[in-house]
């Protein structure tokens, strides 16, 4: 199958943080085609397992969050305007204006859009004025409190960018929630090679719940799973745009990305260094298979690997992924080159980790 028309699914799926129902699905329907070993645990993580042929090696989950951000229905007014709060980290700039799909009980569809006051009585000082989410409004088109109760939308429904999918020029793709359906898509790839291919290793193959809300769904799947080593998918910062040029060195189309660092700084005081032994095994993969490996690192980020580490007598994690330009932002790109070698990557990584891996941080005789 192609990655180009599993991403582009992917992408046109609302699956916002904590309502992942719909992702979760088709996770499962394509992984499951790879494998009679899959499950979904009771938080809602998809887990495929591919047995290995030594039980000395270590077992590894590979793993990325299907959730994304967005926002929940707050208060709903007479006259049926909608408030909402964020859902994850909403940059509150691009909203007014902006087209939004709420999800209803029934697990429905209602469109919906940002409304920004007219550009003819907005004042000089208004103009340059980011508007925060709490005093902007979506509209439905209706006229009562009762008309958005009737279409099944309720305080605390989540709400989402609509949904959208461009191709660019070349191998590029631009549109929502590339954070993270496109480590979502080389998910199912690896699935596809697993099916068919050798390896030591009891590889878990792990679709995640509830990153953009709390950084926490995929303990579930680790904890239960009990993995010696983990490999977490999710997007880089790449600085190839004006705006980030001077803050780092990693650019769309470069290759895939290893994270040696990040440390998100902001209350939670956590974050991860890298595992050495899995960071030098992806780069013999890369020089294996001549294909440039992005090194990368940031302050201000967190993913799940820091807090999957912490399960157990400590879990070797490695922060892998892609380059994607405007995060958090309807408008997200990469390049699908990025995806395609990411995938021969971890695809490699995984199949030639056997029992002699040191599964410590190090080892000292």
């Amino acid at each position: 199958m192609e990655l180009v028309h599993v991403l582009k699914e992917f992408m046109l799926t609302q699956a916002v943080s904590g309502y992942e129902e719909n992702m979760a699905r088709k996770m499962h329907s394509y992984l499951g085609s790879f494998t009679k070993q899959i499950e979904v645990d009771r938080a809602g993580n998809v887990i495929a397992t591919f047995p290995g042929t030594d039980k000395d090696a270590p077992s590894i989950m590979v793993f990325a969050h299907m959730d994304q951000l967005g926002f929940i229905v707050r208060k709903i007014e007479p006259n049926g305007l909608i408030q909402v709060d964020r859902l994850g980290g909403i940059p509150e700039k691009v909203l007014p204006g902006l087209e939004v799909t709420i999800r209803t009980i029934d697990n429905g569809a209602v469109q919906g859009v940002f409304g920004n006051k007219s550009h003819h009585a907005t004042s000089a000082d208004e103009k340059y004025k980011v508007d925060l989410v709490t005093s902007l409004f979506i509209d439905i088109g209706v006229k009562s409190k009762q008309d958005v109760l009737d279409l099944g939308v309720h305080v605390g429904c989540p709400v989402s960018y609509t949904p959208n999918f461009r191709q660019l020029q070349g191998t590029m793709v631009s549109g929502t929630a590339i954070d993270n359906r496109g480590a979502c898509a080389v998910l199912v790839k690896l699935a596809e090679s697993l099916a068919t291919l050798k390896h030591p290793s009891t590889i878990y193959v792990v679709g995640t719940v509830w990153e953009e809300f709390s950084i926490r769904g995929a303990i579930f799947a680790a904890r239960a799973k009990k993995p010696d080593l983990a490999i977490g998918l999710d997007v880089a910062l790449p600085g190839d745009t004006p705006d980030l040029s001077s803050r780092y060195d990693i650019g769309l189309g470069k290759g895939p990305t290893v994270t040696l660092y990040n440390f998100h700084g902001r209350g939670t005081l956590n974050g991860t260094i890298a595992h050495n032994g899995l960071y030098k095994h992806a780069l013999r993969s890369s020089e294996a298979l001549d294909i440039p490996l992005q090194e990368f690192a940031a302050l201000g980020m967190l993913t799940d690997c820091a807090y999957v580490q912490l399960e157990g007598n400590y879990i070797g994690c490695l922060d892998m992924g892609f380059p994607v330009r405007y995060t958090h932002s309807p408008v997200e790109t990469c390049d699908l080159q990025d995806l395609e070698n990411l995938t021969k990557i971890v695809v490699h990584m995984v199949q030639n980790i056997d029992k002699n891996f040191k599964i410590g941080r190090y080892c000292i005789e």
